[in-house]
């Protein structure tokens, strides 16, 4: 495909990349509201609370680390070639985790997943950077970024209309279609792109990415089931991956062709957008992951209402995103960013005070709001990320920037979901006592570790009222009030790290949109001006 067909081409190859993005994104929010189902010996496959958990981190595991791989790879092979072999990938596994009949079976093939959309992620946005002039760019992130929220949508809502009607594993065979229409529209409407100069591959370098993070991912998501750092494979999890990412940066500071220069993180533009994102990921990705409990375990709606619930959250970004640019061209990335984090912490400082009985309207209104100035905070700066590297490392850049999201974002469900577990464990635990020392209660063996076991999370407590019937009604109140006081805690400690993102980018984002570009803006001439003697603009 020549340069005019591609420019020609490029909003249809940003829909064939939507498309792509769609399926990934909409994947695991789809799980999020299959998990009860799941976990029916009957209807799902028995899966244990543990094993849920592995069925969700086993894809994010290897999702986040191999990203930066995938990311350099796509770089010098292909983009076009990496995203085709990606969906093959997650296409093939989504259909055996659609048929496993085991919880083990399903861990795996979702690790396999993992290993899919790794490969088709970082390309969506390096393809992006490099078929979209700079001064068209800004309107295509948002787009891409707005997909998200259209995914968030589809996810959960499609989830339960599907378990509704269809067996559980139809939430995974869905994917297929997508996958196929993807493949299909790939070949005419997205170009193929890569670093035409890139050097001696950095094997090392690569070699040294994938434990880092998988180690670094792995200790965090370990840490946050057992809400403790104390285990020797947790800790050493912990040190092992940061030992390890630091010998990565040690190394790219010193090979003649890095992975990821790390001259980078001297543009204040490239430096603070992913500390930006890193902190609003973290702060708000564990509330958003235990706000769907509160739907289905606090207010007891039905899978297919609590994702329809999301939908004002979904359509908050898809409208804003599209629309950050122009807020940043008129008023600065600064002025923009911070008044967009602040937005987020008041909508946190209002999930302080959620209740059993907070009127669905309002809580619709603060999703909607929080969901909106997310996406003004992030789609300027994933621009600033990918227009301050050459456009031959666009891919890297991006891997970079998807990892930076993925370690927040497991970070911000083990950390805040270990201080909601810590929380509820102290507040359910005299109420269990007080269940187990009854005629109920010891025929149902609730003592020792099936009393720990009941007071791990607020399914674990209703699954124990289920069971034992009209004496398990009293758990059912004290259950609820229990996770209510550990949401609000965690999203006291969500509402801080936005507090320090709004310093982040006070003290250190560049005032105006064009400040501390690099040159590799320059060295991506708009096709128009390229095309304007031959007629193709």
């Amino acid at each position: 495909m020549d340069a005019g067909t591609a420019y020609r081409r490029r909003w249809g190859g940003l829909a064939v990349l939507i498309i792509c993005l769609l399926v990934l994104v909409a994947d695991n929010t789809i799980l999020n509201v299959a998990l009860r189902t799941l976990s029916d010996p009957e209807l799902g496959v028995g899966a244990s609370q543990s094993e849920l958990a592995w069925a969700i981190n086993s894809y994010t595991l290897v999702f986040a680390g191999l990203l930066f791989t995938f990311g350099v790879l796509g770089d010098r092979w292909g983009r076009r070639r990496m995203i085709t072999a990606g969906l093959v990938v997650f296409g093939a596994a989504s259909a055996l985790s659609a048929y496993s009949q085991s919880p083990e079976q399903l861990i795996a093939a979702r690790a396999v997943m993992g290993f899919g959309a790794a490969m088709v992620m970082p390309q969506t946005l390096s393809v992006i950077t490099n078929i979209f002039p700079p001064e068209e760019r800004g309107r295509a992130i948002g787009l891409w970024s707005g997909s998200v929220g259209l995914a968030m949508a589809i996810g959960p809502s499609a989830g339960g209309l599907l378990l509704e009607n269809f067996w559980w594993g139809s939430i995974f065979l869905v994917n297929v279609p997508f996958v196929l229409l993807g493949l299909a529209l790939m070949y005419f409407l997205v170009p193929e792109s890569k670093d035409e100069a890139p050097g001696r591959l950095d094997v090392l370098g690569v070699l040294l990415s994938i434990p880092g993070l998988v180690l670094l991912i792995y200790g965090i998501i370990t840490a946050g089931e057992r809400s403790s750092l104390a285990d020797p494979d947790v800790w050493g999890a912990l040190l092992g991956g940061l030992a390890v990412v630091a010998l990565f940066l040690f190394h790219e500071s010193r090979t003649a062709n890095p992975s990821l220069d790390v001259r980078f993180f001297k543009n204040p533009r490239f430096s603070v957008a992913m500390a930006t994102i890193m902190l609003m990921f973290f702060s708000m990705s564990g509330l958003i992951f235990f706000m769907s409990f509160y739907w289905q375990s606090v207010r007891e709606f039905t899978p297919f209402v609590a994702g329809l619930l999301v939908l004002p959250a979904a359509v908050g970004q898809m409208v804003l995103a599209p629309l950050s640019p122009n807020l940043v061209h008129r008023f600065g990335p600064r002025a923009v960013a911070a008044t967009g984090i602040l937005v987020v912490c008041a909508s946190m400082a209002f999930f302080t005070l959620l209740a059993v009985d907070t009127p669905i309207w309002l809580i619709l209104i603060f999703f909607f709001t929080q969901a909106s100035a997310m996406a003004v905070v992030l789609t300027p700066s994933t621009d600033a990320i990918v227009s301050s590297v050459p456009p031959g490392k666009a891919g890297a850049a991006s891997a970079m920037q998807n990892t930076v999201r993925q370690v927040a974002t497991a970070m911000g469900v083990a950390v805040l979901g270990a201080v909601i577990s810590f929380r509820y464990r102290a507040g359910i635990t005299p109420t269990l006592e007080e269940v187990a020392a009854t005629e109920e209660g010891a025929a149902a063996h609730l003592s020792g570790p099936g009393l720990h076991a009941a007071g791990e999370s607020i399914e674990a407590t209703l699954a124990v009222a289920r069971g034992l019937g009209e004496a398990g009604r009293v758990l059912l109140a004290p259950a609820k009030e229990a996770f209510l006081a550990g949401l609000h805690t965690a999203a006291l400690v969500a509402l801080c790290c936005g507090l320090a993102g709004v310093v982040v980018v006070l003290v250190w984002m560049p005032r105006e949109a064009g400040a501390h570009r690099t040159a590799a803006e320059p060295r991506t001439p708009a096709p128009e001006a390229e095309n304007e003697n031959d007629g193709r603009s």
